[in-house]
């Protein structure tokens, strides 16, 4: 699957599939199996393949009873429960109960199709009954359905911008693609739309949020502009979700503006005091389980002066949760960990003093929602709180990390793409790119995976089945 040369792409192919991550690659290898002749045009070369995908850790799967690595049972209604404590019941329920309902039988697709999984990890992602996790990360599940994509003919161009998804009236003709710096036209009988948000486009994310966003790192893949996304939006497609929505999580402020990946992510947070810049708390560190309540992280530090927050902790808590990528400040006194990390030692000190004064005797559980509650402060923190007392002191800067956007292409049970005038007869999209219809606000860990995975092989099917 090495870059093509130009002239033999031109077509028509039964099924364009715009995207080369998890939910591209579902529907490419559905509808392959149903005997379409596919091509993939992936906007990233070879070795920086499959978007966001290859970041991932895990799968959120419903199942009435263990299934592979899933231990107990992780029904429909808990499920959904989940999903609306964290999107604050912004969400499609029509999609988002198709999608926890699907990811069942997607879990053996996914193992037949070449995936791995692997028992849970330890740490604060205690999910061995909600996630499965894939052995080798990601990155193996991209490997894996490539793969498979190979051996079902399926073609990949790698480095191939898509410019232009081409429509008249309600149909999809043709697309527009730079490969090699040429542009060329490539037709097809239906497009799969599944090229991610607008997370790399820093000008757009300005746009949306403010000036704040120029000091976001995009923990995702540099290649999600928003290119098709847009050229959609231009041509009167209908959009869901919100532009300044978005999959932001807490990660390490050294990480690298892009690519940093999920190894950036800091899982300190419900075992620390996190504070601004100008040594103040500003929300309840204990509020849920971490997998519940990691990505409310990126959108509450992006609200704090210069968008940067710092967590602090003690030698009690330092092997409670995943090790950090890079070595968190250390000090023997709160006031030099303060003036190490740029802080007012001083004030950081009276601070800590402040919440260890609040803290009151409990039966401290780190893997449980423990009741261990502050009195007499503001904000409360309500679980896991007890003193920062025990050197060495700890502390890692916080900064916003966009994973994906929210804003996205409204579509149907069928994952057919929806003008303001109606559907489109053989255009589809999953994945990132229609995600807003089911996240409003808010991340449940795992659940990007699964939007992606159903409505990656529905789209496929649907495709598929057009053209046959």
């Amino acid at each position: 699957m090495s870059q093509s040369s130009p002239p033999d792409l031109k077509g028509p192919w039964d099924i364009l599939v715009v995207g080369g991550g998890n939910a591209a690659l579902c529907a490419a290898i559905t509808a392959a199996e149903a005997g379409a002749r596919v091509l993939i045009l992936e906007g990233a070369p070879e070795p920086y393949r499959g978007g966001n995908s290859r970041h991932t850790r895990n799968f959120r799967c419903m199942h009435r009873g263990p299934l592979s690595v899933l231990t107990g049972a992780y029904e429909e209604e808990e499920y959904f429960h989940d999903l609306m404590l964290v999107t604050k019941g912004k969400t499609d329920e029509n999609l988002a109960r198709l999608a926890i309902r699907s990811s069942e039988e997607c879990l053996p697709w996914m193992e037949a199709h070449g995936v791995r999984f692997q028992p849970s990890l330890s740490g604060t992602l205690s999910l061995s009954r909600t996630n499965a996790f894939f052995l080798g990360g990601g990155k193996s599940l991209v490997n894996a359905y490539y793969n498979t994509a190979a051996d079902l003919g399926v073609r990949v161009v790698y480095e191939a911008q898509v410019t232009h998804i081409h429509l008249e009236g309600d149909r999809f003709t043709h697309l527009e693609v730079t490969i090699g710096g040429q542009s060329q036209r490539i037709e097809g009988k239906a497009v799969v739309l599944a090229s991610g948000g607008f997370q790399s486009d820093i000008d757009w994310l300005t746009r949306a949020w403010g000036p704040a966003a120029a000091n976001f790192l995009i923990r995702g893949t540099p290649y999600n502009r928003g290119v098709v996304l847009k050229d959609m939006i231009d041509q009167g497609c209908a959009t869901v979700g919100d532009p300044t929505q978005c999959h932001a999580v807490a990660i390490d402020g050294r990480a690298p503006k892009f690519d940093g990946g999920i190894v950036t992510r800091l899982d300190c947070v419900p075992f620390s005091i996190v504070v601004n810049r100008d040594g103040d708390r500003f929300y309840d560190e204990g509020e849920d389980v971490w997998p519940k309540r990691y990505a409310i992280w990126g959108r509450l530090v992006a609200a704090q002066p210069d968008q940067v927050g710092y967590a602090i902790i003690d030698a009690k808590s330092i092997d409670l949760f995943m090790p950090s990528v890079f070595p968190p400040n250390k000090a023997d006194t709160i006031e030099e960990l303060g003036a190490q990390m740029g802080l007012d030692g001083a004030k950081l000190a009276r601070t800590v003093a402040e919440f260890n004064a609040a803290c009151r005797p409990n039966d401290f559980k780190p893997f449980e929602l423990d009741g261990t509650a502050t009195e007499g402060l503001t904000p409360a923190k309500t679980n896991w709180a007890r003193p920062i007392d025990t050197p060495p002191f700890y502390g890692y800067q916080l900064r916003p990390g966009v994973t994906f956007t929210y804003l996205g292409l409204k579509v149907s049970e069928n994952a057919q793409v929806h003008t303001t005038r109606g559907p489109l007869q053989n255009v589809w999209a999953a994945g990132e790119i229609m995600a807003g219809s089911i996240l409003g606000q808010g991340y449940l860990a795992g659940f990007g995976m699964t939007i992606g995975t159903v409505f990656g092989r529905i789209a496929g099917r649907e495709a598929a089945a057009h053209v046959n």
